[in-house]
Formats: structure tokens, C-alpha cells, sequence
């Protein structure tokens, strides 16, 4: 279900809150950016400085579109375990401007389906809320954990959109990348989240051009 709290919409599903981050957040989040693991399909793990900086920019995102990768906890702890949500990449490539569906979480929280669930929430929002016509999704082609997780959101892949990170030298071993889309006619039903808006909210579905 899809909130407004004060300025901001928090997105609660069955067993997670999505929300807007917080200065407690940043400790944890700074030890899941350096872990080698969690970082693993990315060209570098981040500093604390890094890490803030990461923070920043994500509510700088909230601030100017209304949406953006939520702060992700547990509801039975409270427990931060990473970010979930949409987000507008900031790099052209062929298919920009767009809007994709993201996540990071803390190593351990993997294989509890969290990733899936929230994703399936930001989904749900970005159709439902915002009236996207098409979510996308892209990784490092080595990264089979999220590309299996893409399938299991009902995404699909056309390998001729697959692109070369305009960020990485064309020689990097993460490079090369696949691309993954869907459009809200493609998409299960939530099982973990109905979203239903309460009040208004700054958001704006799509940038007018690259960003």
C-alpha cells in the first residue's frame, strides 16, 4: 500500500516499508557499499565519503521527481537492509530517457525473495501511481542473480538491446550489459502490495529529455 506521509509517499508491502531515507541509515548502508560481495558486479566498492555522496544523490531524486529508491527496512525489526525502488538513469544510451526498477540489499538479507518483493511494490507504483508506460532494468551481462530476479518480475529480454556502459571502458569486464523492460500490461498482480494513493504528491513520470 502506497502512502503519503508529510512530502512523502512510503510503500509498504507484506513483510518491508519503503521509505525515504534517514541520517541513521547511512552506517549500514556505508558497510553494504564496501562489501566486495554486494559490490561485486559494480567497477568499484565505496568509500564512506562515496556512500553518503550515494545518499545525497538519491534524495536529491525524491526532491526533484517525488520518486526514487526508497530506504528499505524490515517491519518486524526495523532493520535498514538496503534500497528498493525507481530510478532515472543518468547516462544516454538508446533507450533513455527511462525509468528503471533498482535494488541493493545487505548480503544478509539475499534469498529471503525481498528484492522480488519490493521490486514487484516499485512495479506496481510506477504503473499504478505514475502511469509509466514501460519500467526497465539493466546489469553487467555476468550478474545472473539479478538477471534471474528480472525474469521472475515477468520482465523481458531482446539481447539487440543489450548496450555497452557508456561509463566503462569498452575493455572492462563489466561492460557489456543486458537490458530488460516491461509495460504495465505485462506485469503479474502483486501478491505483497496494493497500492492506493492518499493526497497528492510531486512526482513527474519522465523526463523530457536525457538526464
Amino acid at each position: 500500500m502506497a502512502q503519503l506521509c508529510g512530502d512523502s509517499i512510503m510503500v509498504e508491502t507484506n513483510r518491508l516499508i519503503l521509505r525515504r531515507w534517514n541520517e541513521e541509515d547511512r552506517p549500514a548502508f556505508a558497510e553494504m557499499n564496501a562489501d566486495p560481495e554486494v559490490m561485486k558486479y559494480f567497477p568499484t566498492a565505496l568509500s564512506n565519503a562515496g556512500s553518503d555522496a550515494l545518499a545525497d544523490r538519491i534524495e536529491a531524486g525524491f526532491a526533484e521527481r517525488g520518486f526514487g529508491l526508497w530506504a528499505t527496512e524490515l517491519k518486524a525489526s526495523g532493520a535498514f537492509i538496503g534500497f528498493v525502488g525507481l530510478h532515472v538513469p543518468g547516462f544516454e544510451a538508446h533507450f533513455t530517457p527511462a525509468v528503471e526498477v533498482g535494488w541493493r540489499l545487505a548480503k544478509a538479507c539475499w534469498g529471503n525473495g525481498y528484492a522480488h518483493e519490493g521490486a514487484t511494490a516499485a512495479l506496481d507504483f510506477g504503473f499504478n501511481q505514475l502511469g509509466l508506460p514501460e519500467i526497465v532494468s539493466f546489469t553487467s551481462v555476468h550478474n545472473q542473480r539479478s538477471i534471474r530476479l528480472m525474469l521472475r518480475l515477468d520482465m523481458t529480454h531482446n539481447e539487440a538491446d543489450d548496450f555497452d556502459h557508456p561509463n566503462l571502458p569498452r575493455d572492462h569486464w563489466l561492460c557489456r550489459h543486458v537490458l530488460f523492460s516491461v509495460q504495465p500490461s505485462g506485469t503479474a498482480a502483486s501478491k505483497h502490495c496494493q497500492p492506493k494513493q492518499v493526497g497528492t504528491a510531486p512526482v513527474t513520470p519522465l523526463p523530457t529529455g536525457p538526464q
